[in-house]
């Protein structure tokens, strides 16, 4: 299975606003590094507030707009309907990256995959990306 990441709505507009991240025709690029994912929208399922128990096995899991309305959900904003359960949700996209890891990351930018020391080059996608996070928090 691919790697997936979920970019939640508020940490997206707030690295667009600060120059971080762009985004481009369903494509988001993280320009400190030239990564880029194709996104797709989804939330993040964050707990069952209905008391009407989790029936779909949804709860601590990230799926797409797509698949829950094909599943009979309604969403508006951070709730979630489905059948007779309610959920609070985290609304943002699913990235997908696009390539392997080091055919995708420009040469100029591969320093900039290394650590605060110069140390090495990230070897995975959730290095990178716990590197760009720390860097962005």
């Amino acid at each position: 299975m691919q790697n997936r990441i979920f970019f939640p709505q508020s940490g997206l507009d707030e690295w667009m606003v600060d120059g971080t991240v762009d985004l481009q025709d369903g494509v988001l690029t993280i320009l400190s590094v030239g990564r880029k994912y194709r996104l797709a929208e989804g939330v993040y399922v964050l707990r069952e507030v209905s008391g009407s128990g989790d029936a779909h096995d949804l709860l601590g899991r990230v799926k797409t707009r797509e698949y829950l309305e094909q599943l009979g959900a309604e969403l508006v904003e951070t709730s979630m309907l489905l059948g007779e359960a309610a959920y609070d949700v985290e609304p943002g996209w699913i990235g997908i990256p696009i390539g392997p890891l080091p055919d995708h990351v420009e040469p100029d930018n591969r320093k900039k995959t290394r650590g605060k020391k110069g140390g090495e080059e990230a070897k995975s996608e959730e290095e990178l990306l716990a590197r760009f996070l720390a860097k962005s928090l």
